[in-house]
């Protein structure tokens, strides 16, 4: 083999492997070399990532983390639909949160079947909890499921969790479960 076609098989190769969610440092904290990402992690750090940037009304940053069949169309239309003209997100992460501002914690990620129109994937239960000045502080929670599409995890479905939900399963798994099941049903 020539040394330039030796190069393009290494090029090659890494990519193939980069495509396929591969590392070669060991950062999935196993030191191995070539060791697969953590899908769940992925996951969950897609939801949070979601639910934060949606918080804010930062669609520039929610739009593309919805799958296809959550967008209904495009990641500019999803923009555009809910930013009423005007793209530009609120700010991100530049100083500190104001005061009231929402909190965001994403569960475990726990595997969810098929239904409906929805594939399989994880699901991860979200907690928000916010204060306005003057008020109570308020926990609102969301059962996401999320889906691998084009070799990143996106949100496929939004379920809010009720009181009630909880009350009846109150087994974070399988309360994302049922409440993903039945709104996909």
């Amino acid at each position: 083999m020539t040394r330039r076609t030796t190069h393009v098989a290494a090029l090659t190769l890494a990519a193939s492997l980069l495509a396929a969610g591969c590392t070669s440092s060991g950062e999935d904290g196993e030191g191995s070399t070539f060791a697969p990402k953590d899908p769940k992690a992925a996951a969950m750090a897609a939801a949070q990532t979601y639910m934060e940037a949606a918080g804010r009304g930062d669609w520039k940053t929610a739009c593309p983390l919805k799958s296809q069949g959550l967008l209904g169309g495009t990641v500019e239309q999803c923009i555009a639909s809910r930013t009423d003209g005007d793209p530009s997100p609120s700010p991100s992460g530049s100083g500190p949160e104001p005061a009231g501002a929402a909190q965001f914690k994403a569960s475990d990620a726990v595997e969810v079947a098929a239904v409906g129109k929805h594939p399989a994937g994880f699901g991860v239960l979200v907690t928000q909890t916010g204060t306005e000045p003057g008020k109570p502080a308020e926990t609102e929670r969301v059962a996401l499921r999320l889906v691998e599409e084009g070799g990143s995890w996106k949100v496929d479905q939004r379920e809010r969790v009720r009181p009630k939900d909880m009350a009846r399963e109150p087994d974070m798994p399988a309360l994302v479960r049922a409440v993903i099941t039945a709104g996909g049903e």
